[in-house]
């Protein structure tokens, strides 16, 4: 699992690497990128969302599991709550903005440039900190590994 959560990572940021000249994202600048830029769009905006699935639906959960910390709990942020508490996770509030980021990727806006470029813009500002919090996972998951 982290393997693959660290492929969506590395791609992700080969995508937002390769944007890097045209950033910060207007209305004016997205809807003249060129085929190919829409297409790097595209790869950034499918990694950063199944990065943050995988972690979110596959990787946090493992951990739980791991630390045997799950017990009865049911309910995604009382989850979340608890790999908080135990070090796992560093803020659940960070981690819900990121989930909002991912969930407004969702929702196509065509005739919004401008919302397009501002979505786009915050993801991109965030990238680098959702793959943090992967390292940070993983980081913290090797020394229940190893037991």
């Amino acid at each position: 699992m982290v393997a693959q959560c660290e492929t969506h990572a590395r791609r992700m940021l080969w995508a937002k690497q390769f944007l890097q000249p045209v950033l910060p994202l207007n209305a004016g600048s997205l809807s003249g990128f060129s085929d190919e830029q829409i297409a790097i769009v595209d790869q950034f905006v499918g990694r950063f969302a199944k990065l943050q699935d995988s972690m979110g639906a596959k990787l946090l959960p493992m951990v739980l599991e791991l630390t045997k910390e799950q017990g009865e709990i049911e309910a995604y942020l009382d989850k979340l709550n608890r790999l908080e508490k135990i070090g796992a996770l560093p803020s659940v509030d960070e981690w819900l903005e990121l989930r909002e980021m991912r969930n407004a990727f969702a929702h196509d806006y065509p005739e919004d440039s401008a919302l397009q470029a501002a979505i786009l813009n915050r993801a991109f500002a965030a990238a680098d900190r959702l793959v943090e919090i992967l390292q940070h996972v993983k980081q913290f998951s090797v020394r229940y590994d190893r037991e």
